[in-house]
């Protein structure tokens, strides 16, 4: 079997996450969205990491999986909300449908998400909206504090043991 990683990242968390994944997938490639093939013809399951922009994959990752076709996808990301979360949840089934728009016939595996660091600069525009958008309540600044000690080892291995999973899943 031949994987594809593809990844993006803001912070480096996605990068460590795409490592993790990486090291539990046979015959891998992998490659900073940037510099990823526009064809992944001969891939036998392509996974693309991406950061949580605005409740979707971020910019680059959405604009590198349009061009995606016939393809056997997974999904895993980064986010400062809690992973468990309602949000979370709806960000993962977006990804998903970006993948899976009919005439693309791709398939879609699964996704995972994992707590992130948010980027300072975030932060800064969400504290210029605080009034009325993302008000610093303490459960959010609870939230930010510990999604600034994520990815960590945990995850990681939870990463690579979602993506055994589906290697199984495939056999």
């Amino acid at each position: 079997m031949k994987t594809l990683v593809v990844y993006s990242s803001l912070t480096g968390n996605t990068k460590k996450v795409a490592q993790a994944v990486s090291s539990v997938l046979p015959e891998c490639d992998m490659f900073p969205v940037e510099e990823a093939p526009s064809s992944v013809e001969g891939y036998d399951l392509v996974a693309l990491g991406y950061w949580v922009d605005k409740g979707m994959p971020d910019g680059r990752s959405r604009a590198w999986l349009e061009g995606i076709r016939n393809a056997r996808l997974a999904f895993f990301g980064t986010l400062g909300a809690w992973p468990d979360s309602d949000h979370a949840k709806e960000c993962m089934k977006k990804g998903e449908a970006l993948a899976l728009e009919p005439a693309r016939g791709n398939s879609v595996c699964g996704s995972w998400l994992c707590q992130g660091r948010i980027d300072p600069k975030v932060l800064e525009v969400m504290a210029r909206m605080a009034g009325n958008v993302h008000p610093m309540t303490p459960e959010r600044k609870a939230r930010i504090e510990e999604a600034a000690r994520h990815p960590d080892d945990g995850d990681c291995r939870r990463a690579q043991e979602f993506f055994r999973n589906i290697l199984d899943s495939l056999k």
